[in-house]
């Protein structure tokens, strides 16, 4: 079975662990969903993370989905434990870095993208709290890319994608599309950085960052970037 080794990282009330306790009961890991501010989270299981109501030490839980098994890694938001947070980062094969739409990219968000270039982590960014009143997608992306990183990309946008490489650009101006294998590729080279927007609370929107996550196990680069097309070459665009 494929394996990947996916971190959950975001500034604090972003959602993180609600989309943790989401991901884990669509996959059929757990039966029922837990909750922050009941205290019953699966992954937040020491007594002071569930009477702050925050995530203070990193938790492990495994999942299954579409043929790949995921070891999930729910890290610290709060600023105060951001070193426990580093050491995840240094484990991880991808990383999923959640962005509350209402409130978009925050200081501690860029705190964790830079972690993330030092290490090249491949990474997906998940627009969590789009049930709420908050811009359109396209706003939304555009914040991404001006205040985090141009490499964010729409996941359906066939062009974004492109411009982030050379030999993707010719795929899709020779075929009119961007294959399956050329994205995963422009992922583990951390040319590019899938953006999902919608609600950790929408189990469709869910079990669509899990299709993307079991998609990318297919070709899983690993830590070195191993993968066709040359080594991972994250690094940030913007200081």
């Amino acid at each position: 079975m494929r394996q990947l080794v996916v971190g959950l990282l975001a500034h604090v009330d972003a959602g993180k662990t609600t989309l943790a306790e989401m991901m884990l009961y669509q996959s059929g890991a757990i039966r029922t969903l837990g909750r922050v501010d009941r205290g019953d989270a699966h992954l937040d299981a020491d007594e002071m993370e569930r009477r702050r109501g925050i995530t203070i030490f990193s938790a492990q839980a495994r999942l299954e989905h579409d043929g790949a098994l995921i070891m999930l890694v729910d890290a610290p938001g709060h600023v105060d434990f951001c070193a426990e947070a580093e050491r995840t980062i240094s484990a991880l094969d991808v990383a999923v870095l959640v962005v509350a739409a209402n409130e978009g990219v925050r200081a501690h968000t860029r705190t964790m993208w830079r972690l993330l270039c030092q290490r090249r982590v491949p990474t997906v960014v998940f627009v969590n709290k789009c049930d709420l009143d908050v811009p359109d997608r396209a706003a939304l992306l555009e914040d991404l890319r001006v205040r985090l990183d141009d490499r964010c990309v729409g996941v359906d946008d066939d062009e974004a994608w492109a411009l982030t490489d050379e030999a993707a650009l010719e795929e899709l101006l020779e075929t009119g599309t961007l294959g399956a294998d050329a994205r995963r590729r422009l992922v583990w080279e951390c040319k590019a950085m899938p953006v999902l927007c919608g609600s950790a609370r929408r189990p469709e929107d869910v079990d669509a960052l899990l299709d993307l996550l079991a998609d990318l196990a297919q070709s899983r680069g690993g830590k070195d970037g191993a993968v066709a097309g040359g080594p991972a070459s994250c690094g940030p665009r913007h200081p």
